[in-house]
């Protein structure tokens, strides 16, 4: 995420609350017998519109959990929120996983799948109607869903952009 150029945000003084999304064990065998290793993806936010992503890898599961907490919190972006929805449609794509996102009505909830559903309640999103297309790799699926979140802009921003005032645009 780093090399993208979206509302990065500092950890700093943020309430943050962690998420483990995915955990790993893989095996390296060699002449002394098997070495068990762990790979954690966590998800991070505050619940009010930032959120991150990371992950981590150790020989002990928890230190896994550990390093990938700290990572997410490198990876910190900021998102629209607008009463507990996002301002539009949006879709992206990370490896062979395609998420769509679109904003639903006050009440609907959190209609989205695993990993999905984690970024997305992190993020402080309450009411959202989220697809996974394609993949269901955790790792992909959890990356493009960050892609979207990243590319959701704010309809003040738009209207500014378009030399617009957002009087005319709602009220025709």
């Amino acid at each position: 995420m780093a090399k993208n150029s979206f509302n990065k945000v500092k950890a700093g003084d943020l309430e943050l609350k962690e998420k483990v999304v995915a955990i790993n064990r893989v095996t390296k065998t060699t002449k002394g017998g098997r070495t068990f290793s762990f790979s954690a993806l966590v998800v991070v936010g505050n619940e009010n519109g930032v959120v991150g992503h990371g992950l981590g890898k150790a020989k002990e599961v928890q230190e896994a959990i550990t390093k990938g907490i700290d990572d997410a919190k490198k990876n910190l972006i900021k998102i629209p929120v607008h009463h507990g929805t996002i301002p539009h449609d949006q879709l992206a794509k990370e490896g062979a996983a395609k998420v769509l996102i679109k904003p639903a009505a006050h009440g609907t909830g959190v209609i989205a799948g695993g990993s999905m559903r984690a970024v997305l309640e992190s993020a402080g999103i309450t009411d959202v109607l989220a697809k996974s297309l394609g993949s269901a790799n955790p790792h992909n699926v959890v990356k493009a869903t960050f892609k979207a979140l990243g590319l959701l802009r704010e309809p003040l921003q738009i209207a500014k952009t378009r030399s617009i005032s957002l009087k005319k645009v709602f009220n025709g």
